[in-house]
């Protein structure tokens, strides 16, 4: 490889990388001497984009074998990084990432961009830029992404905690409430399989959880007390304060999981809720060959419209890896209805449930009689608190959506990926009981069914004997193999003027197919 002079080098606009201000507000310079630490995703080798997602890559280590960063690639961006002062941290030539450190000066300097403190509307100080991040035009082709130079926070959970006057509600006072094992047995799960031999990957961009918590939850429950890992990204800490805080997301994600599939191996992956920590956490858990994850469970996400298209791109990216590798992916679908929490009176889905190759998991109200369904609608309730549902303006309408009448975007007419593509139980008023920092707390929201699925999905995997990965191709076939419940009452609509999506027989933006339930 030829010498490259960077000062002579033309820059221009990495695609996709534009960031807004989002409200959030100019504080002022920062420390030029400050370090930061950065990660890059390079382009493919060999690109998989027309590559059959089922194809038979049976182990992480074939995939690595055939989908990587080439060494070339590899050479131009370390010369490119010793030219302004960067220091390589590590290289990962199988998940095409070089994460660099060096001070705030040499990123501004390489990447032609301007960080500043900044904060947002809830009061979170971070740094922040405004505008395309640059690159010479040797590396545009090379380079995909680049994350870590803004760490504005990148995504919310998807959890709402039962209260009454602003007290959290006990157990006993939700008679409505039920125990996730109590949701296996009205729901129909598959009665055999308890997920042994499966790996449930969760990732979390806050929070922590005790030992002593999981321990006596699952000695009241009466089930073996799960065998739970933690594997830490970018500085993340199992780090638990207070109920009333990401430990209830944390606690939500493990214990549903871990009592649908008590026998599954349960592995926390926490990071900082950045673009940088979130993409590198779910990197991480992707290809991760000590545990070796079957099914990855996603209760954090944010509004499409609050990431760059950088980070949608490269984050499905991953995603594809997931299926290709036989890994199920599950992704909460929001809890603030149609709006997704925004207020610009247009309808918006929550990503990463948005994303082609995610199961996007949407909520209901489920009321039983006798230990049976007696109802269950789409969850709206009076505060605002519904499922999240609607059309993606970012990814097309995918093939397997094709036998479905997925409604065109109420904001443009974009005709895209529709969301969700099952739902369960969210309602915090007929919530979960779990245990979090000492307290017995009733949870609801799209959170705790992403984990009631990956449950779910790891019995399932455990009676086929094989994982079954990337299921929507069967799920949205007119001969599905998957057995789920039609919810066909109620709508998400939250955003102004009554714009949403009302439940409807088969397929609808509401509740997908509604709950899936087993596999024939």
């Amino acid at each position: 490889m030829s010498a490259i002079d960077f000062n002579k080098a033309a820059y221009f606009p990495l695609e996709g990388s534009y960031r807004e201000t989002n409200n959030a507000t100019r504080l002022g310079d920062l420390d030029p001497r400050m370090p930061i630490s950065v990660t890059l995703l390079l382009r493919y080798e060999k690109d998989p984009g027309s590559y059959k997602v089922r194809a038979a890559i049976k182990t992480r280590e074939q995939f690595a074998a055939q989908f990587h960063a080439s060494e070339a690639d590899i050479q131009l961006v370390e010369a490119f990084a010793g030219h302004f002062g960067l220091n390589i941290i590590e290289e990962l030539p199988e998940q095409r990432l070089i994460h660099l450190q060096g001070t705030v000066d040499a990123f501004e300097r390489a990447f032609r961009v301007q960080l500043s403190t900044c904060c947002n509307a809830e009061g979170i100080v971070f740094r922040g830029r405004i505008g395309n991040i640059h690159l010479p035009e040797q590396l545009l082709p090379v380079v995909e992404a680049v994350f870590g130079l803004d760490d504005r926070p990148a995504a919310a959970p998807k959890y709402r905690i039962a209260k009454k006057d602003g007290q959290f509600i006990a157990h006993s006072a939700l008679p409505g409430s039920f125990y996730p094992n109590q949701l296996s047995d009205i729901y129909g799960f598959p009665k055999k399989g308890t997920g042994a031999g499966q790996s449930i990957a969760i990732i979390e961009l806050g929070g922590g959880y005790r030992i002593e918590d999981i321990n006596t939850y699952f000695k009241q429950l009466k089930l073996p007390i799960p065998k739970v890992v933690e594997v830490l990204v970018d500085g993340g800490a199992n780090a638990p304060t207070t109920a009333d805080s990401a430990d209830a997301e944390v606690m939500l994600d493990i214990e549903v999981a871990a009592a649908i599939a008590p026998d599954a191996a349960i592995v926390v992956y926490f990071a900082p809720n950045t673009d940088k920590g979130f993409f590198n956490a779910i990197q991480t858990a992707i290809h991760d060959t000590t545990h070796n994850p079957t099914i990855l469970s996603i209760s954090w996400g944010a509004s499409e419209k609050n990431w760059t298209e950088q980070s949608l791109k490269a984050f499905n990216e991953a995603f594809q890896a997931a299926a290709m590798l036989g890994v199920t992916v599950c992704a909460a679908a929001g809890d603030n209805g149609s709006a997704d929490g925004e207020q610009d009176g247009k309808v918006h889905v929550d990503f990463p449930a948005s994303s082609p190759f995610v199961l996007g998991c949407g909520g209901t109200t489920l009321t039983t009689k006798d230990k049976k369904v007696e109802s269950e609608i789409v969850w709206h309730n009076i505060d605002g608190g519904a499922t999240g549902g609607g059309v993606s303006e970012f990814f097309p309408k995918p093939n397997y959506q094709d036998p479905i009448n997925v409604p065109v975007s109420l904001n443009n007419n974009f005709a895209g990926r529709g969301v969700p593509d099952i739902a369960a139980n969210a309602d915090p008023g007929t919530g979960y009981r779990v245990r979090v920092d000492g307290q017995d707390l009733v949870i609801g929201g799209t959170s705790a069914v992403a984990p009631l699925m990956a449950g779910l999905i790891a019995r399932i995997n455990e009676q086929k004997g094989k994982p079954v990965g990337f299921i929507h191709p069967k799920l949205y076939s007119a001969k599905s193999a998957y057995q789920y419940r039609d919810i066909v009452l109620g709508d998400n609509k939250t955003v102004t003027g009554a714009k949403g999506y009302v439940a409807t027989p088969g397929w609808d933006a509401c509740t997908g197919w509604g709950v899936l339930f087993a596999l024939s």
